[in-house]
């Protein structure tokens, strides 16, 4: 590919699940990719699994820390002086199954600084640089969930920040159009990583019972992924869900 049409993405929580198989997919499509993660060992691998000929960049950093997405995005501009793409993925689960009375203030607080307040850095960030590049513009995919729109039980941390992230997506998708910089957003159910092992071996219901649910590969959001990174800015996926087909989603609860 020539260097000077090379696209430029940036993929956080890429050293494991859906964040890996992104990143390698991208790069398996030719794209430079920036991958970010608070663990140097698994970006390596990560990179390693690219490919001799893939253009990745590993840079360590923790997307709940403003100085540290400060120095992620100063990293990517330096190496390659614009940027096309955030896949904004990190996050985490937190205390999962803990009943809400008994979940502790700083388990409630981990869980929004990655999932809300990374987030919104993270776009923040790319925002600044996509609006200042010439040419300019850019896009933001963010990584939803199924619980964006229905929670599990005893999820309230992760459910009100997937929540949150709606909200995020569509005031970064308004507040874009004037700089050619598109915002849409992944909502994904089940997708078989290490964040999901529970759902094969039995998780709990809306009805108070433990079932074992339907998975699909992450290659599957990876494909998704890169259809919408790949579209021109002219054209926009809003909301997406990928979802393994048999899961109890469409009659949770």
């Amino acid at each position: 590919m020539d260097e000077s049409t090379k696209k430029i993405a940036v993929v956080t929580g890429a050293g494991s699940g859906i964040g890996r198989s992104v990143a390698l997919t991208l790069a398996a499509a030719g794209w430079a990719v920036a991958v970010a993660g608070r663990r140097a060992e698994p970006l390596e691998e990560t990179a390693k699994a690219a490919g001799d000929g893939a253009d990745v960049l590993c840079v360590r950093a923790d997307v709940s820390d403003p100085d540290a997405v400060t120095a992620l995005f100063e990293s990517v501009r330096a190496r390659y002086g614009r940027l096309d793409l955030l896949f904004n993925n990190a996050g985490t689960f937190g205390p999962g199954g803990v009943p809400l009375e008994d979940i502790s203030y700083e388990a409630w607080r981990s869980v929004v600084d990655v999932n809300l307040t990374g987030a919104f850095l993270c776009a923040q960030a790319a925002f600044r640089q996509m609006k200042q590049q010439d040419p300019q513009g850019g896009r933001i995919i963010n990584n939803g969930s199924i619980s964006a729109h229905v929670p599990r039980p005893n999820s309230i941390a992760y459910t009100a920040t997937k929540h949150a992230m709606t909200g995020l997506t569509k005031s970064l998708s308004l507040d874009g159009r004037p700089y050619r910089i598109a915002c849409g957003q992944i909502d994904i159910g089940n997708a078989a990583t290490e964040m999901t092992e529970r759902m094969q071996t039995g998780i709990l219901q809306a009805n108070g019972q433990l079932a074992v649910e339907p998975v699909m590969d992450a290659a599957d959001v990876a494909r998704t992924v890169l259809h919408m990174a790949e579209l021109p800015l002219e054209a926009n996926v809003q909301f997406a869900t990928v979802m393994a087909t048999s899961m109890p989603y469409i009659g949770r609860g």
